[in-house]
């Protein structure tokens, strides 16, 4: 089955009105199935602790192709609230309130490696937020002694961390890269002054391009941008100068996510004037824009909201159909176990998902009485495995083969996906989806909607249409 691909404009399907009003519906962005909002309280630091045992016992000697971890921290302070944000965060100039959520991570490290065990290996980690750069350099560095002194870093692994521009300068970047890490990733959303004023987030061209050519100088090993489209006061002509401008700075890869408003659960988006969004039909046009800049710049348009120069390590895999999807995103890791360490971050281990306390005082109270923070989380059934597969076949290679999802669940697709399967006729009329005789493939049009493909195969989705709690597709 061939592989989908978005390239030019002159290339790109014309999404009618019609289609876009029927199928721009709420969706999940499944970085993981089943998705975080089916997490049960039932869930606790007793399952987490059984999960962490199992995994100590099992991969101790494994090696770290095989079985090295990802570890997530969330770090939540930030000096300024950005109007579009939908992170769990904290709004502060008091740095030193860092000093004891620091405390709390290093009591979470030390309980979490007396049940998995001291020395794992790790190949992954990636500091997020909020602000990671809020940390002082020797509040970073004091945090990954912490870190190396539980796990095992594997030298080569991709250790990463999110900037803020506003935070930082080539100094910083220096000791960021002394400090180990190896991969950045810089929010910059948007170019445009009047989107910037709109979304209180001021950060001139020049400042991220000075900052972009002092890591490349201090050898970075890959580059990210954050951007959004869909954000107040953008235009087609604005947006195109932010793409531009982006393309011309060379960035390994490209996020480019659809901003959701949804300012009955965030409460900063309340400062958003709705009327000043863009309409739907205008996203599908910045999306396309955006596919047409990237590719004639050398990108590789890896699927939704992820693109990469060529010879990164991200585009390899989406040639080589080595694709997979996570709670950070698209990854080149094959179902890497992941620790999640701070505020509300997701970890999972093995069929587990775990989620920490949301608040700092929950998060807080919990490490106070040494205990895992862990609020919720589930343990995935035979079914959420298979269609967890399905799934992330779909939004990763855009095609399902039916043999391989038989093969490693000994299911019949056909039969067990009886239902799914007459769900998704509508889709193959729209021209989304081709239906084969050994498989499922994403037509090109149908990556606009590739999330809408997904939702097929979600059991619990499906179950009960509570989409009002997800973003619009587009």
């Amino acid at each position: 089955m061939s592989e989908p691909a978005v390239r030019t404009l002159s290339e790109t399907p014309i999404v009618s009105r019609e289609m876009l009003s029927r199928l721009d519906v709420a969706g999940p962005r499944y970085t993981s199935y089943p998705t975080a909002d089916r997490f049960v309280e039932a869930y606790g630091a007793s399952n987490y602790i059984q999960a962490l045992q199992q995994r100590g016992q099992g991969a101790g000697a494994l090696t770290a192709g095989a079985g090295g971890l990802s570890i997530y921290v969330h770090i939540p302070f930030c000096e300024s609230v950005c109007y579009y944000c939908a992170c769990n965060k904290v709004i502060t100039r008091h740095h030193e309130r860092a000093d004891a959520y620091l405390a709390d991570l290093r009591e979470e490290i030390r309980l979490v490696t007396e049940q998995l065990g001291p020395g794992q290996m790790v190949s992954q980690l990636h500091l997020g937020g909020g602000t990671p750069t809020f940390l002082s350099d020797d509040q970073l560095d004091g945090l990954l002694h912490t870190l190396r002194q539980a796990f095992r870093f594997v030298p080569g692994g991709e250790y990463a961390i999110e900037i803020d521009p506003r935070t930082i300068d080539a100094g910083r970047l220096k000791r960021l890269a002394a400090m180990g890490f190896n991969r950045l990733s810089f929010g910059v959303q948007d170019f445009d002054p009047a989107v910037q004023q709109a979304v209180h987030r001021i950060q001139p061209h020049d400042q991220v391009a000075a900052l972009v050519h002092a890591a490349r100088a201090e050898g970075f090993e890959s580059i990210n941008m954050d951007l959004i489209y869909g954000l107040p006061r953008q235009t087609a002509e604005s947006f195109q100068r932010t793409l531009s401008q982006v393309a011309a700075l060379r960035p390994d890869r490209i996020a480019l996510y659809a901003y959701a408003h949804l300012p009955q659960r965030f409460k900063p988006q309340r400062r958003i004037d709705a009327q000043a969004l863009p309409q739907a039909e205008d996203k599908v046009g910045m999306l396309s824009m955006a596919i047409d800049t990237f590719s004639q710049a050398g990108y590789d348009y890896i699927g939704m909201d992820h693109f990469a120069l060529r010879h990164d390590a991200l585009a390899v895999a989406k040639r080589q159909g080595r694709l997979h999807r996570n709670f950070q995103g698209y990854s080149t890791h094959p179902d890497c176990d992941l620790i999640g360490l701070g505020v509300s971050a997701i970890g999972r281990i093995g069929a587990h998902y775990i989620q920490n306390a949301k608040t700092l005082e929950e998060y807080h109270d919990a490490l106070h009485r040494h205990q895992l923070p862990v609020v919720r989380g589930m343990v995935l059934s035979r079914d959420d495995l298979v269609r967890r597969a399905v799934i992330m076949a779909i939004m990763c290679q855009g095609r399902v083969d039916f043999e391989s999802i038989e093969l490693a669940y000994l299911v019949n697709f056909r039969q067990y996906f009886e239902g799914e399967m007459r769900q998704l006729e509508p889709l193959v009329e729209s021209g989304l989806v081709q239906l084969e005789s050994d498989g499922i493939r994403v037509t090109p049009v149908g990556w606009y909607f590739v999330r809408a493909v997904a939702m097929v195969f979600d059991r619990h989705l499906q179950a009960d249409r509570a989409v009002e709690r997800f973003s619009r597709i587009i």
